[in-house]
């Protein structure tokens, strides 16, 4: 479950205005760097319309990737999202999210308890 992969599969839809999905946090797939595709899982949250995923504290090598090219896929069950993932950097933003990321489980790190977050929202291209 933590191996990375590469080209993600599935039908192409473009990201919605406003995201509605069933759950308001659950697992996804990301795919950074488009020369070279690098897919993982990982939990997203789903918040005011917006589609948010994070990395912690933790400079990963997906957002490594997103530093060289914000373009990004997102696979939520068999739909493929193309996007543009921004950081979030606003209390007030980091904030709302941390209030649904750490019901999840224990063991959600909070992103209020970190200096720096590595946050992303995912946008149209």
């Amino acid at each position: 479950i933590f191996m990375s992969g590469g080209a993600l599969s599935g039908t192409i839809s473009e990201v919605p205005a406003s995201w509605q999905l069933d759950k308001e946090s659950a697992l996804a797939q990301l795919e950074t760097r488009p020369d070279d595709p690098y897919s993982i899982n990982l939990a997203y949250v789903q918040l005011d319309g917006e589609f948010y995923f994070y990395a912690g504290d933790t400079r990963t090598n997906w957002v490594k990737h997103i530093e060289q090219n914000p373009h990004v896929r997102i696979r939520v069950g068999e739909m493929i999202y193309p996007g543009h993932a921004v950081r979030v950097t606003s209390d007030h933003e980091i904030s709302g999210f941390a209030d649904i990321w750490v019901t999840g489980s224990m063991f959600q790190r909070d992103p209020r308890n970190f200096e720096e977050v590595w946050l992303y929202r995912l946008e149209a291209r």
